[in-house]
């Protein structure tokens, strides 16, 4: 069998197309841009663009509308940042997508190669394993002990068994044996076309976190509008009914609800799910960053995740070494010409192809005439030829089926146990006559080592000190997996089983550091019990058999080299390299993005604080004192284009800067409560602190400086000392417990925010209903805005020190 040629293939690929289904067309451009007004703060933001035109209208259109143009540009520049960062995320979830696409095994030219499964073209032949979803219509071939899931296309759970001959069908899930199926339809002609709708790829839906984000700014837009309202009142009493009191107190509400917030989150969680797979970990829902930053246990594979699941045979140890090389070359599923198939199998192979042994020549002579496919549940595999059946799998599985003494099977798990505790993985080897599988002749022990990753033991003692318990659990014997979880620097005090756990309590079950020769079914267990305990748990998983913990457990996270396609299909993140020091670096990155967010939120709400009490305070002292402007209406502390002109220019570029932070002490710290409230309590102290002091002075120089410079000057001051001073919080917000890397964007937004601020009072500050200012002015206010800052960073120090020493 030697499949299709390359030419062919590509050929037919032209005729028939992908193998995949046709992705509903892009949404345009225009649509996303008009999708950003669908709020109801920008329905509040409109209704006040339609006041103040009718009103400029009404006077006859007489002088520049200033208030208009200035809610205009809000609108404007929050759609854009809206459908930038859309059209972004979009973007990233793409390229995640392509990453993520399931690869199968080809016959091409005569030999197996790896391609993506869009490739595939009628008349491809395909290999598969238990685990791995059928990627096209197809008949099978070769199949033995084949079990495929047919539930999404039947709707009935029960397994069907299949053979040579029959057809599967693209969607659904070879659970046991291994196949190979030549290819009859692809793309919209195959079931996958009749299940499009299960198949969806990267979930768009809204993350716990924009959930939690949307809640709370809800909550404080109710409370600003009630604020909003009680203004209007207190204008009207004072004033009589005045449509620019109406607008002023649209435009603070609208200012003092942050709601750029979605951009600068689809921000924050975009460019954090592209760092990470820059190194190497695929988010597959967003969901999981916000609970990869309070994963409090990680429950951890071994082989080829701690270790280089690069499994070479140290020695063969037996009785009968040439019956073993016979048992490790037949009793194999591995291809040593294409690397296709499982690592320990393919080190077997090599072993033998290193005794001087020819596989092919070897599996020529003795064909398969039987076989029972390595399962979890039996813990062995079995192959029959005509010279008998060749055995190989765990010693506690195959000892206890000799023909031998008791006392020589004690001996010899004896011997397994000792060579395991050395570090070696042992596989025992045995034959027996016909298809027997009782009473069989021992052959000997292969001794096989999968070294650590060399990057591993630095990445335990990281998650170790940020906090995070790590747990291994294993389908290896239970030495082997000690020995292994010591070289990486694990400490290790209580090892279980899996017939030990039938016995532990949930609370004995919490004790365990590792677990060995687990049952992937038994992992489902262990995970609740560390979540009934309240822990945050995250479950590395490979097979087909993992899926309901990798699916229950808070993180599920699944290898994307040997991984099953199943356990990728349900899993949250996928490690494309199956590297644990890539887990924690996906736990790093997670922390860091939730920093971020934390800072932002610091940074507006702290600064949107002060803007209410400034105007509050402000407009309640001037009623109260019988202040006037220039004009003889009530003085307002800043005018509403001032205060739109603040949202504008200071709120948009630091916040966003904020989401470019670098973390690299996030793992210094304790996991994030899961349930921890978005803004905490040295953060909320924080904001109430900072944007009392700030608004403090403003009200100072409100209060001052008319005395000097006349009310126009002051409140000119007051709004350029308001935007100054908002600017440099955004340093103040950014540190808490951590102290961040320099960040040059943050630097620019604040020197552009500045630079846009003095041109605007110096070249036009009509544009804002501002006067000029006087050189020694202007001095005061960057003056009083340092201070503010400095007062600020002082504040946030004793409020941290303080929270320390709790």
């Amino acid at each position: 069998m030697r499949g299709l040629s390359t030419e062919e293939a590509r050929k037919r690929l032209a005729t028939f197309g992908p193998n995949a289904l046709p992705e509903k067309p892009e949404e345009p451009l225009w649509r996303k841009f008009l999708r950003q007004f669908q709020s109801p703060l920008i329905y509040i933001l409109l209704f006040a663009l339609l006041i103040d035109l009718s009103l400029w209208g009404a006077e006859g259109a007489k002088g520049v509308p200033l208030e208009s143009l200035s809610i205009l540009a809000i609108l404007l520049l929050n759609a854009g940042l809206g459908t930038f960062q859309e059209k972004r995320s979009e973007e990233a979830l793409k390229r995640l997508k392509a990453l993520a696409e399931p690869m199968v095994y080809v016959l091409r030219d005569g030999r197996f190669v790896r391609l993506p499964s869009r490739e595939l073209v009628p008349g491809d032949v395909v290999r598969l394993e238990a685990g791995d979803r059928i990627p096209a219509d197809g008949v099978l071939r070769e199949a033995s002990g084949v079990l495929v899931d047919e539930s999404v296309l039947t709707g009935e759970s029960v397994p069907v068994e299949k053979g040579e001959g029959e057809e599967v069908y693209a969607g659904t899930l070879l659970v046991r044996g291994r196949v190979l199926m030549e290819v009859t339809r692809t793309g919209l002609e195959s079931a996958m076309g009749r299940i499009a709708a299960l198949l969806a790829g990267m979930e768009e839906e809204k993350t716990p976190l924009e959930r939690r984000l949307h809640a709370f700014g809800n909550r404080v837009a109710r409370w600003v509008l009630l604020l909003a309202v009680a203004l209007v009142l207190l204008g009207f009493a004072v004033e009589g009914f005045s449509a620019k009191v109406v607008l002023f107190a649209v435009a603070l509400a609208v200012a003092a609800v942050p709601e750029g917030l979605p951009a600068i989150l689809t921000l924050a969680l975009s460019l954090g799910v592209e760092r990470m797979a820059r190194r190497k970990a695929v988010v597959r829902r967003l969901a999981a960053v916000e609970a990869l930053g309070s994963v409090t246990v990680i429950a951890t594979d071994k082989t080829g995740t701690l270790t280089e699941n690069r499994m070479e045979v140290e020695g063969v140890v037996g009785p009968d070494p040439e019956g073993a090389l016979l048992a490790m070359a037949l009793c194999n599923d591995a291809d040593l010409a294409t690397g296709a198939g499982d690592p320990l199998e393919l080190g077997l192979l090599r072993h033998v192809q290193k005794a001087g042994l020819d596989v092919e020549r070897l599996r020529k002579e003795y064909p398969r005439l039987s076989e029972r496919p390595f399962d979890s549940a039996w813990k062995y595999m079995r192959v029959t030829t005509a010279k008998g059946s060749y055995l190989k799998g765990a010693p506690e599985a195959l000892i206890p089926r000799l023909g031998v003494s008791e006392e020589e099977k004690r001996h010899l798990l004896e011997e397994a146990e000792a060579h395991a505790a050395k570090g070696f993985r042992v596989l025992a080897l045995a034959f027996g006559e016909g298809e027997r599988e009782e009473n069989l002749r021992f052959l000997g022990f292969v001794l096989l080592l999968d070294p650590p990753r060399p990057e591993v033991p630095e990445a335990m003692r990281r998650i170790l000190e940020a906090g995070v318990r790590v747990v291994v659990v294993t389908g290896d014997h239970p030495a082997t997996a000690v020995a292994v979880a010591r070289r990486i620097g694990l400490p290790v005090e209580t090892v279980a089983t899996g017939e030990d756990l039938e016995a532990l309590t949930d609370e004995e079950l919490l004790e365990v550091d590792v677990f060995a020769r687990v049952k992937p079914e038994q992992k489902l267990r262990i995970v609740e019990a560390l979540q009934k305990a309240g822990e945050v748990v995250a479950m590395t998983g490979d097979g087909v058999n993992d899926a309901p913990a990798l699916k229950r457990a808070d993180v599920g996270v699944a290898m994307g080299q040997r991984g099953s396609d199943v356990s990728r299909e349900v899993a949250d993140l996928v490690l494309l390299d199956d590297n644990f020091a890539t887990l924690v670096a996906a736990i790093e990155e997670g922390r860091s993005i939730y920093e971020n967010i934390q800072k932002f939120l610091r940074f507006l709400f702290s600064t949107n604080l002060s803007e209410i009490l400034v105007v509050a305070v402000g407009m309640v002292l001037a009623a109260l004192l019988g202040l006037r402007d220039a004009a003889g209406h009530l003085l307002l502390p800043l005018t509403a284009v001032q205060i739109l002109w603040i949202n504008l220019v200071t709120d948009g570029l630091p916040a966003l800067a904020l989401a470019l932070d670098q973390n690299p002490g996030v793992l210094r710290r304790p996991p994030r409560p899961k349930e921890s409230p978005l803004l905490d309590g040295p953060s909320l102290r924080f904001v109430l602190l900072t944007g009392g002091i700030k608004a403090g002075l403003a009200l100072l120089l409100l209060a001052l400086l008319p005395l000097w410079v006349g009310v126009e000057a002051a409140r000119s001051a007051t709004f350029h000392f308001m935007a100054v001073g908002q600017l440099f919080f955004a340093y103040a917000a950014r540190h808490t417990q951590l102290y961040p890397l320099p960040n040059p964007y943050l630097h620019g937004a604040v020197a552009l925010g500045i630079a846009l601020q003095v041109a605007l009072g110096s070249l036009a500050p009509g544009l804002v209903e501002a006067v000029p200012l006087v050189p020694w002015l202007w001095a005061l206010v960057l003056a009083l805005a340092l201070l503010a800052w400095g007062v600020a960073e002082a504040v946030d120090r004793l409020v941290w020190r303080k929270e320390v020493r709790r």
